[in-house]
């Protein structure tokens, strides 16, 4: 069985960051990501994610993905996935001794077709905090949360993510990730992973994101190899 995993990504990673949309301002993502595991391909064609700033230190988002479940011995299956729903408070500005610290809780709300193995069936939360520090070109992003999964036969459980990138120029950005999760499922065991990506800044306003990884524990099962493609407008 494919599970549906909701997208964790501070884009293109699954570790996220602290930092808030500013004040006024919108951020868009269009994005496709996709996870290839023993028993076939899942993921979103595409994912889109419009976060905006109503207030300082404040970002509100909505994610809708359109999901593919592409087993490999049964009839694959795309449409709506589960909305998401979040929020991030930025509640510690970066200084010389402290990271940058928010709160991103978000919850996924069961609109995908579960019996297509599109959707989770029950709402699920997600309660973390992340934190980020910089050092002249080099940036740290780290933390993690826990998961509530209200379905049946799912288990509550932790994620954690620890982040490395460098600007290499004015305009490109080379990163690392690694993270794990614990059981998500009765019997599935954890997982561990990392990935590599980049972020390339087309102007001020218009990104290109990727990145691709897989995992370092149960890999057969969980990740053989994942990808993330997308694209960010900011205005």
């Amino acid at each position: 069985m494919l599970l549906v995993r909701t997208a964790l990504a501070g884009p293109p990673y699954q570790t996220d960051d602290p930092e808030p949309v500013a004040p006024g301002e919108y951020e868009l993502h269009i994005a496709s990501e996709l996870t290839k595991a023993s028993e076939g391909i899942s993921g979103s064609l595409p994912f889109l994610e419009l976060n905006c700033g109503p207030a300082p230190n404040l970002q509100i988002g909505i994610g809708v993905p359109h999901e593919l479940n592409d087993p490999d011995h049964a009839p694959s299956h795309s449409g709506l996935g589960d909305i998401e729903l979040s929020v991030k408070y930025r509640f510690q500005e970066e200084t010389h001794d402290l990271p940058m610290m928010a709160f991103f809780p978000m919850v996924a709300l069961p609109a995908g077709d579960s019996d297509e193995d599109l959707g989770n069936a029950e709402e699920q939360w997600f309660l973390p905090l992340w934190l980020q520090k910089n050092w002249g070109d080099w940036q740290s992003n780290a933390g993690g949360g826990y998961w509530i999964n209200h379905a049946n036969d799912a288990s509550n459980h932790w994620f954690f993510g620890w982040q490395l990138q460098k600007r290499i120029s004015g305009s490109w950005t080379l990163g690392g990730e690694i993270f794990h999760g614990t059981e998500e499922a009765p019997g599935e065991g954890a997982s561990t992973g990392f990935s590599i990506g980049s972020v390339y800044e087309l102007d001020d306003n218009n990104r290109l994101l990727v990145s691709a990884g897989r995992g370092l524990s149960n890999v057969q099962t969980l990740n053989q190899f994942s990808s993330y493609i997308g694209y960010q407008l900011n205005w």
